[in-house]
């Protein structure tokens, strides 16, 4: 009996120090060492370059003209419209330019009324505008006023999320924080020093590994998200121990399966 609770102490000791996860590896935005040092209230400047259309991006063309502006003001759609769309993104969980937007095809193009096709891969908002309103211009004399804009940034949270799945943020840019905050945060045993973003540029698929917990992150390219972004993070080790998220979880797992040995061993008296 002493040896069996012996190895019953070991036991114990053994899941509290695995069991326990470090503030080092959960904290976000650290200065690591051996990396350039960023204090508080530094600034941080950014070269972002002009987002470029790509295949599957859905993108939002307002065209109005003179009478419209003379009709509705600077709105960017009558306010029928604007129910519409509003009930529109009731019915489809908030992405309401799915069913009012345009989508780039596989060949690059957007499929507009009376024009028809428009090629716009790998152009910016502001070449995609400029290319509509030329297009416009052949069957419209009088001023146009346009207006692209992304139909939101759409990307997939994979992995150890406290609520995975696939999202739509209604605007121009979001960090990777806002991200990761919109699927509900990263797990405890996530691992948020290896986080794995597959991004889509116009010549195919990258994977690039991302790390969290240095403060570095606020001034690398992969600081924003891009439409079709997909985040995947792996969990830590100590997920294949078994053990809980922290040490009261592990605790309850040690002492629930010490009272059932202790059953098992009562009930072979």
């Amino acid at each position: 009996m002493k040896k069996f609770l012996k190895g019953l102490s070991y036991s114990l000791l053994f899941f509290m120090a695995f069991g326990c996860i470090s503030n080092e590896k959960i904290i976000y935005l650290q200065n690591q060492e051996g990396n350039t040092v960023i204090e508080d209230g530094e600034l941080i400047t950014y070269e972002i370059p002009d987002y470029k259309l790509q295949y599957n991006d859905i993108i939002d063309v307002n065209i109005q003209t003179v009478d419209d502006l003379l009709q509705f003001g600077f709105n960017n759609k009558p306010p029928q419209m604007n129910q519409q769309m509003g009930n529109v993104s009731a019915q489809s969980g908030g992405d309401i330019y799915y069913m009012t937007g345009y989508s780039v095809d596989q060949k690059g193009n957007i499929r507009l009324p009376v024009v028809g096709d428009i090629q716009v891969k790998d152009k910016t908002l502001e070449e995609a505008r400029i290319v509509i309103e030329e297009s416009m211009r052949t069957f419209v004399k009088s001023e146009l006023y346009v207006k692209v804009k992304l139909g939101g940034v759409r990307y997939s949270a994979l992995g150890e999320f406290r609520r995975p799945g696939k999202f739509t943020v209604l605007q121009d840019r979001m960090t990777i924080f806002e991200a990761i905050a919109n699927a509900g945060d990263l797990t405890t045993v996530a691992k948020r020093d290896e986080i794995l973003l597959i991004r889509q540029y116009p010549e195919g698929t990258r994977l690039h590994r991302i790390n969290l917990l240095d403060r570095q992150i606020v001034a690398s390219p992969f600081y924003f998200i891009q439409p079709n972004d997909q985040l995947y993070v792996e969990p830590m080790k100590v997920r294949e121990t078994g053990t809980g998220e922290n040490t009261a979880q592990t605790l309850a797992l040690v002492f629930a399966g010490i009272s059932s040995v202790a059953l098992i061993l009562n009930l072979l008296k």
